[in-house]
């Protein structure tokens, strides 16, 4: 059974720090992509961060600069640091794998809060 747990999200103020994690399991032949989106409410769900089994990093360009994400392949887990978050980085955060058949898996989501 394929597992994304995640956990790390939370109420920070603005100018804060948070620090998600996203342990994936049980998926055969292995783990290619691993990511963060958001969705906000009323929004579509927008990528956040990538990073790929060889450690190529994509972010999305209002976190740039404030965001980094990082891996580790052996235990298949992908991090997300963010600082100087602010109320506009609001949102339910997913974790996003793709295997290297191309299945795409998702977690369960963690909210995220920045007040003002």
């Amino acid at each position: 059974q394929v597992q994304l747990v995640e956990s790390g999200g939370g109420l920070v103020q603005a100018g804060g720090s948070l620090r998600l994690s996203c342990a994936a399991s049980g998926i055969i032949f292995g783990v290619n992509f691993m990511g963060w989106y958001r969705q906000a409410p009323g929004k579509q769900r927008e990528l956040v961060a990538v990073i790929s089994s060889g450690g190529d990093r994509n972010y999305e360009d209002s976190v740039k600069g404030r965001f980094t994400i990082s891996r580790d392949n052996a235990k298949n887990t992908v991090y997300l640091q963010m600082n100087g978050l602010k109320p506009e980085d609001t949102a339910v955060y997913y974790c996003h794998a793709k295997s290297r058949l191309g299945t795409d898996y998702w977690g369960q989501g963690t909210q995220v809060t920045v007040s003002s």
